[in-house]
Formats: C-alpha cells, structure tokens, sequence
C-alpha cells in the first residue's frame, strides 16, 4: 500500500502533465525586429515563436496592462 506522499508525487506528477501539454503553443514565426522601436529581437526570444516586440517594448506593455487592471505592484 502506498503511503500519502507517494499519492501526493503521483498526483503533482499527473497535474503538471496535464499542465505541460494543455499550455498555449505558438507556433507562428517571431519577427526579427520589434514592431514598435525597431530593435533586432535576440534569436533565443523569437525561438519562443509569436515575439513581435523586444523584452524592453514587451514590459511596458504588460506593466501598462497590469496598471490598467489595477494590479500595480
């Protein structure tokens, strides 16, 4: 009989499994430059498909979304 923290192992195993595979995939092809400065993207962030901005252009999109949802750090 297996102990609980052998199930709990098996559980956490089964559920980033599960995680893993339902993630969002992009499988577009990333631009080389950044849409809005210009600035030529690093080749190991277009490997992750879909970038259309540099990190720097990047964060301020997301920093304006979370200041627009009221989640300012």
């Amino acid at each position: 009989m297996p102990d609980l923290a052998d199930v709990a192992n098996e559980m956490m195993d089964e559920r980033l499994a599960l995680t893993l595979n339902n993630r969002q995939q992009y499988n577009t092809v990333s631009e080389y430059q950044c849409e809005d400065c210009g600035t030529e993207i690093p080749e190991q962030r277009r490997a992750l498909g879909g970038v259309k901005l540099c990190i720097s252009c990047q964060t301020l999109v997301e920093n304006k979304q979370k200041h627009f949802c009221g989640k300012v750090n």
